[in-house]
C-alpha cells in the first residue's frame, strides 16, 4: 500500500513542513495541497525546487489537489476556468505527478440535473484535452454536499467524455455522505479509480444541520461513523494499487502538534486499510 498524506491533514503548515512532516511520520508520498503550493511559488521558489526537496525526503508525489469549482461554465468565468486548468496541468507536468483532482461546488446547483451533466461532461472534457497534450490525467471528487455527488453521474460523464484520463477519487466521507456504499466501490472498474481519500466522520443528524465539513468531519480516523475496514476491502477488491491519502478536515484536530497527529493519521491508515 502506497501511503500519502493530504496536505490540507495539516492545514496551518506550509509546503516545507508538509514535506518534513510526511517523511518523519512514514508517509510514501505527498498529496500536495494546491493552495500551499501556489503560496510557495508566489513567494520566489520554483516547481523545480519543491520537487527536488520532495525527492531528497524519499518521497513522490501522490496527487496535485485541486483544480476549484470546475462547474464555472459561462463566458470569462470558463475562460479562466480553462486558463487555471492550463496552470495547473503544466505545474503537475513539472513536478512529476501524473494526477490532478478536479472539485465541483454547487454553482450549478440550482440548474437540472440534466443541465448539470450537461455542464459537467463539456467541462471536464475541455479539461481532459489539455492534459491530453501532457500526459495528466484528472480525478473527479464528487462532494456530497452538491447535486454533482454519485458514482452513477461520474460514470456517466465518463462515459460520454470517453476519455482515459478521467477518473474518480474514491473519497470514504463523500461516498458515505452521498449514500453510496462498499458494495458500489466494489463493482468498479479498477481503472476507473485513479485516487482514494482515506477519511472518517458523519451525516448531518437533522435536515436542519448544515452540511459543514469541518464539523461532520471533526474526528481522527475510526472514530467516526464510517466503517473504514469494510471501504478498504471494498477498494482492495477491485485491484486498485495507488496512492492512499489520509484527508483530515477538523480545524479542533489542526491545532495539535502536526509532528504527533501525522503520526496518528498513518496509524489509523495501517489499522483500518492494511
Amino acid at each position: 500500500m502506497l501511503t500519502s498524506l493530504h496536505g490540507i491533514s495539516t492545514s496551518h503548515g506550509n509546503l516545507i513542513t508538509d514535506v518534513r512532516l510526511a517523511k518523519e511520520a512514514g508517509f510514501d508520498a505527498l498529496e500536495i495541497f494546491y493552495p500551499k503550493l501556489v503560496r510557495y511559488l508566489d513567494n520566489g521558489s520554483t516547481t523545480q525546487e519543491i520537487k527536488q526537496i520532495i525527492a531528497d525526503a524519499g518521497l513522490s508525489i501522490s496527487f496535485l489537489s485541486a483544480l476549484d469549482r470546475i462547474e464555472r461554465h459561462e463566458g470569462r468565468e470558463k475562460q479562466q476556468l480553462l486558463a487555471e486548468a492550463e496552470k495547473i496541468t503544466r505545474e503537475a507536468v513539472e513536478l512529476g505527478t501524473q494526477t490532478v483532482m478536479v472539485l465541483p461546488r454547487t454553482g450549478i446547483d440550482h440548474y437540472s440535473d440534466d443541465k448539470i451533466m450537461d455542464i459537467m461532461s463539456e467541462n471536464i472534457s475541455a479539461i481532459a484535452a489539455i492534459g491530453e497534450q501532457h500526459g495528466i490525467r484528472y480525478m473527479i471528487e464528487l462532494p456530497a454536499f452538491t447535486k454533482f455527488r454519485t458514482l452513477s453521474q461520474a460514470r456517466e460523464v465518463i462515459r460520454r467524455i470517453d476519455k482515459k484520463n478521467v477518473g474518480v477519487v474514491v473519497d470514504f466521507w463523500h461516498f458515505y455522505a452521498s449514500g453510496a456504499t462498499p458494495q458500489d466501490v466494489a463493482t468498479m472498474n479498477k481503472e476507473m479509480i485513479f485516487g482514494v481519500h482515506f477519511g472518517d466522520g458523519r451525516v448531518p443528524h437533522s435536515p436542519q444541520e448544515p452540511w459543514d465539513e469541518t464539523v461532520l468531519r471533526d474526528c481522527i480516523p475510526g472514530e467516526g461513523e464510517i466503517d473504514l475496514r469494510a471501504w478498504s476491502e471494498a477498494v482492495k477488491s477491485t485491484g486498485y494499487n495507488g496512492a492512499w491519502s489520509i484527508e483530515l478536515i477538523s480545524p479542533r484536530l489542526w491545532e495539535r502538534d502536526p509532528a504527533l497527529l501525522t503520526k496518528e493519521l498513518l496509524a489509523s491508515i495501517k489499522k483500518y486499510a492494511n
